[in-house]
């Protein structure tokens, strides 16, 4: 009986000492989005909700953001180990902090376009980026649409500006009702706020920075410099296990939209999945992305952003394109292999 005992002591010491290996050999993970638990964070809470993280022992905690420029600097506080963020915002952190000890690199890009665009009603008369000189445009200070703007405006010889500054959640309402002639965002945005707020797809006016000169990379995925000299094993998974989790989301955005709203239950379904579609057709799956490869960057082209970068938001130092890429954690081509023929 006390053999019988000792017995069933050893095996739940012996579950109990694998456990905590197993827990052992797990990296956890703190990431942090650019946004709100919207469509495209789909990208992100697919791959977690299907387990890819876990089989690739990681324990990935995924939290909300509040722009770019936030997730950038979380990330580099150490507050978090990765983030999703505008690539632009990136450049400008490691300008504005050259002396800052921990600068984020992109490991992964993902949006290979800007989503950001100009929008106005068609009522007001704009068509081009002409017809914007000497209008009032409005933008949140830290929207990566107005922070490039200057970008935009130098390609198509746009002048005489006037900005009006506004928290997120009225830009799309000040547009509607004529406060502002037009607005900056990115298009899966503004567009879907707009049609919430009564206004009609065909009503609106659409000028993306991509399709007017504009070639700045969007949102990648960046690491700490702590993780990258810790555990760059941990990045490789990472990375490997998102891209196998963008072949679910791209094949099925509407399922994809449902890992979503098990994290926040009031979205509504239908019009997240047209946000990440969205999102998909005009800035993952673009020309760009097909002819760069899923993930990858362009040397010449990362190195005129960051020339138009340092000069549109006014850097304490010009951008090093070099030191805010490291492509050697991103997986084999095969993995990347995500997007679908146009």
């Amino acid at each position: 009986m006390k053999k019988r005992h000792f017995s069933r002591a050893a095996v739940l010491a012996a579950a109990s000492l694998g456990a905590s290996i197993a827990m052992a050999q797990t990296t956890p993970i703190k990431f942090q989005l650019d946004w709100r638990f919207e469509g495209p964070a789909a990208l992100l809470l697919t791959p977690a909700a299907k387990g890819y993280f876990k089989e690739a022992k990681l324990d990935v905690t995924i939290d909300a953001g509040n722009g770019s420029g936030g997730t950038v600097t979380r990330v580099a506080s150490g507050a978090y180990d990765m983030g999703f963020a505008d690539t632009a915002a990136l450049m400008e952190f490691h300008a504005n902090n050259a002396d800052a000890p921990n600068k984020p690199v992109a490991v992964m890009m993902v949006y290979n376009d800007t989503p950001a665009s100009v929008m106005a009603l068609k009522k007001s008369g704009i068509k081009t980026p002409a017809d914007l000189s000497g209008k009032k445009l409005g933008a949140p200070v830290f929207d990566a649409g107005r922070r490039a703007f200057p970008i935009f405006a130098k390609a198509n010889t746009v002048s005489g500006v006037q900005w009006i500054a506004m928290d997120p959640p009225l830009r799309e309402t000040m547009l509607a009702r004529g406060d502002v002639d037009a607005i900056t965002g990115f298009t899966f945005t503004s567009l879907l706020n707009l049609e919430a707020r009564g206004v009609k797809a065909e009503e609106v006016v659409v000028l993306p920075y991509p399709a007017y000169g504009v070639k700045l990379y969007g949102n990648a995925i960046i690491a700490s410099p702590k993780l990258i000299k810790e555990n760059p094993a941990a990045i490789k998974a990472f990375l490997a296990a998102f891209a196998k989790g963008m072949k679910d989301v791209i094949g099925n955005p509407a399922s994809a939209v449902a890992d979503v709203k098990a994290r926040d239950g009031i979205i509504n379904a239908d019009l997240e999945t047209r946000r990440l579609q969205l999102a998909i057709d005009t800035a993952i799956n673009s020309a760009n992305a097909r002819a760069e490869g899923f993930g990858q960057v362009n040397g010449p082209r990362l190195a005129l952003m960051a020339s138009q970068v340092s000069d549109a938001f006014n850097t304490k130092t010009r951008i090093n394109p070099d030191a805010v890429w490291n492509p050697s954690f991103l997986p084999s081509k095969a993995e990347l292999n995500v997007l679908p023929k146009k």
